[in-house]
């Protein structure tokens, strides 16, 4: 049955002895071990601090480390869409200790930074923060679908000019960027392309006025699941107001090799999320970087070699922060103990 998540991420999940897990010798094995530790966080910090002792390049599993950013190049953040229980100034300071640059507010229902809960006081007070702990704020998540009627297209342009309106508020001079995935059904893309192409338009037109940018995702549950498709979506507006963000564990899932992605999105990317997977499209779970099979040395090498310079941002997806005793200050702690490792030995 499907898991539905509550923004940018929904799949099926993984039960133990199906096809699908088998097709995939370590992913049970992933699976379970992601479980256990987000469960219990002692065995999540004791796992981070091995990682660290035993790297090649001796980080230390401590607050003060260093970012792992060169400057302007590629550097790690976290979506706090994954931290919706904590407050937003311990979320940020949970994010600035263990060493990210960068953050993304979720813009989503039922979080601080939720346009209609965010007040203009707030809004200065994290602003405040921000600077204070040296974080950037790159990009706002928003969720909104090509694919809706009239009412909820309406209100998607709303979405947009609030979310415009949060980014100038928290920092005028450099305002975040948004991004969205695109919704619908893979098999129904032939049906919804036209209609959607059309909702994109009138998204370039707001986000033109509102002087923003908008980033698509391609997702593997959604129609737009293809570099492909994407690409078609943003020929048919041609606006520098609409940009991809590119999150490779959507493409790993249905077997697009990162080189071939990469090689066609990258140009138009302004925004990168990142995570892991394992199983196929219809049956398949997301799970925290390093829990699952990509290669992160060659993936930020390979980043490298195509020129991106930008955030490449953490994204917890809603089938592991919906689990019960999920911890994320683990997971925070744990995906920047498997990407900064990696960040420092890419090419």
């Amino acid at each position: 049955m499907m898991v539905m998540g509550q923004g940018n991420d929904a799949g099926l999940t993984l039960r133990p002895g199906n096809k699908s897990a088998g097709k995939q010798p370590d992913g049970k094995t992933m699976a379970a071990t992601l479980s256990a530790q987000l469960i219990h966080p002692r065995l999540t910090l004791m796992s981070t601090r091995r990682h660290f002792l035993h790297s090649a390049l001796g980080f230390a599993a401590l607050p003060q480390l260093a970012r792992a950013a060169a400057p302007g190049g590629v550097s790690l953040g976290f979506s706090l869409y994954g931290m919706k229980t904590l407050p937003l100034n311990e979320a940020l300071r949970t994010c600035a200790e263990t060493g990210y640059a960068n953050v993304e507010f979720a813009l989503n229902a039922g979080y601080p930074t939720e346009p209609k809960v965010f007040t203009a006081e707030a809004r200065q007070e994290a602003a405040r923060q921000l600077r204070a702990l040296k974080l950037d704020l790159p990009c706002l998540m928003v969720n909104i679908s090509l694919t809706a009627d009239d009412k909820a297209h309406a209100q998607a342009l709303k979405t947009i000019r609030d979310a415009a309106q949060v980014a100038r508020d928290v920092n005028a001079e450099r305002p975040a960027i948004l991004e969205t995935v695109c919704g619908g059904k893979p098999a129904a893309w032939e049906q919804q392309k036209a209609g959607m192409a059309e909702r994109l338009k009138s998204w370039a037109e707001t986000a033109e006025k509102e002087k923003t940018t908008i980033t698509i995702k391609a997702h593997v549950g959604s129609a737009v699941n293809s570099p492909e498709r994407l690409l078609w979506l943003l020929e048919q507006v041609k606006s520098p107001a609409i940009q991809v963000a590119y999150d490779y564990s959507h493409f790993e899932l249905q077997g697009i090799g990162m080189e071939e992605s990469m090689k066609l999105l990258l140009p138009r990317t302004k925004f990168i999320h990142v995570k892991d997977s394992v199983g196929e499209p219809g049956k398949f779970q997301f799970l925290l970087p390093g829990e699952g099979r990509t290669d992160y040395v060659k993936y930020f090498t390979t980043l490298k070699q195509h020129g991106y310079q930008g955030p490449v941002v953490v994204e917890v997806s809603g089938q592991i922060f919906n689990k019960p005793g999920y911890e994320p200050v683990a997971a925070a702690k744990k995906s920047y103990a498997a990407l900064s490792g990696a960040l420092a030995k890419a090419a």
